[in-house]
């Protein structure tokens, strides 16, 4: 399975998910209202849009999330 189809685990899909909903009106603005990832990939992006348009805790807290997604995927290939 390749980077782009391979699931997330629960736990940083979850987080995700929270900072996306939570900060989607500062900084994904430009997305779709119900737009949620689903792949690393699309998770690396929505959160790589948070750290540049997000304030600093949202930025903290994408950096953080990133780390837990890199290690994740480095450890399955």
């Amino acid at each position: 399975m390749d980077h782009g189809t391979r699931s997330l685990p629960p736990d940083i899909l979850e987080a995700v998910h929270r900072l996306v909903e939570g900060n989607r009106l500062q900084c994904l603005w430009f997305m779709r209202e119900d737009y949620l990832p689903r792949s690393a990939p699309e998770a690396d992006r929505v959160l790589a849009e948070i750290e540049l348009h997000g304030d600093r805790q949202a930025w903290a807290e994408a950096r953080t999330i990133r780390a837990w997604l890199s290690r994740t995927i480095n450890a399955a290939s």
